[in-house]
């Protein structure tokens, strides 16, 4: 490869990356509305032990994670669980940057033999659908659980992504298609192959074949233990900021709030004001603390997003993306 070429990706990218990451949150924070009444919500709850703990759980969460990770990986190459954690979070940077977080492998990437990095798409895709199914399964669970309750079902009748039974039977078939797709992930690949579809590329999906039924039970598991966290983060710091719900109440409607995400084409640094939105529309029903309600979520955005994603930009400044042969 060309040397100034090389010169421009492992001295200029990470950079540039860096520059336009920080750029564009300091962006979306200052252009919140009402930002000095939730700054000041998220300033005062610094002395609480709780609010402590959430940021606590950060580390936790992207623990699973990396775990998750280096399992994923294992059938390529061998990831110690302190390369696996700088991987992820280097691939967080670069997912703030994409829409939906697709662009995560962009930032692992990095930590992989330049060998296997074609092939390590295809597990972090898988990685991908196992945190969706949770996704998708655990907001199912939740729109069923608050359209049976018949305290809860003429509230959630008048959310307007809630009318009918439509997001229900969509995110129910959803769930069982990922589920059968996650677990028989071999037939896939068969059908794929037998019809041609992407030939050259298919030699790289064949490592999903090493994964059995326990392992992909085992990443399954992690994923939903993730999922867990981000609900006890979220229900902890509304706690904190004065939004008195519940926590059975709250626990469901944080179910729906991230299969709302999930499915909302967003950016990962430009997500605020959706986050936002989606929360205050569905906690307002419960509580009138909207500022409470909006202040949660700028602190969810911070701790488990903006933090990382400023962590790994930092690691990818510090490492020569190509590397001489």
């Amino acid at each position: 490869m060309n040397k100034s070429i090389k010169l421009i990706f492992n001295y200029l990218l990470a950079p540039v990356l860096f520059i336009i990451l920080s750029w564009s949150l300091y962006y979306q924070i200052i252009n919140q509305p009402d930002l000095p009444d939730r700054w000041q919500h998220v300033k005062t709850s610094w002395h609480q032990g709780a609010f402590w703990f959430v940021c606590f759980l950060m580390t936790v969460n992207w623990g699973l994670e990396a775990k998750k990770w280096q399992l994923l990986i294992s059938p390529l190459e061998k990831f110690s669980f302190i390369k696996s954690f700088k991987s992820v979070l280097a691939g967080c940077s670069i997912t703030m940057l994409t829409p939906n977080r697709i662009g995560e492998y962009g930032g692992r990437i990095i930590y992989v033999e330049e060998k296997n990095r074609l092939s390590a798409i295809s597990v972090t895709i898988l990685g991908s659908i196992s945190q969706m199914t949770i996704t998708m399964l655990m907001g199912s669970l939740g729109l069923i659980f608050l359209r049976i309750m018949p305290k809860n079902h003429q509230q959630v009748s008048t959310m307007p992504w809630l009318t009918g039974n439509i997001l229900l039977y969509v995110s129910i078939t959803f769930t069982v298609i990922l589920l059968i797709f996650y677990f028989r992930i071999r037939w896939v690949l068969l059908v794929i192959g037998k019809a041609g579809l992407i030939k050259s590329f298919i030699r790289h999906l064949r490592f999903i074949e090493f994964f059995t039924n326990k392992q992909l039970l085992r990443i399954l598991v992690l994923s939903y233990t993730r999922y867990i966290v981000f609900i006890l983060q979220y229900v902890l710091l509304l706690n904190v900021m004065g939004v008195n719900v519940s926590m059975i109440l709250c626990f469901w409607l944080l179910t729906i709030f991230y299969l709302v995400m999930a499915v909302a084409p967003t950016i990962g640094f430009i997500e605020l004001p959706v986050r936002a939105a989606v929360s205050v529309e569905l906690f307002r029903m419960y509580s009138i603390n909207i500022i409470g309600i909006q202040a949660a979520a700028l602190g969810i955005w911070i701790i488990n997003l903006v933090i990382p994603a400023i962590i790994g930009s930092i690691l990818i400044f510090g490492i020569k993306i190509l590397k001489d042969r």
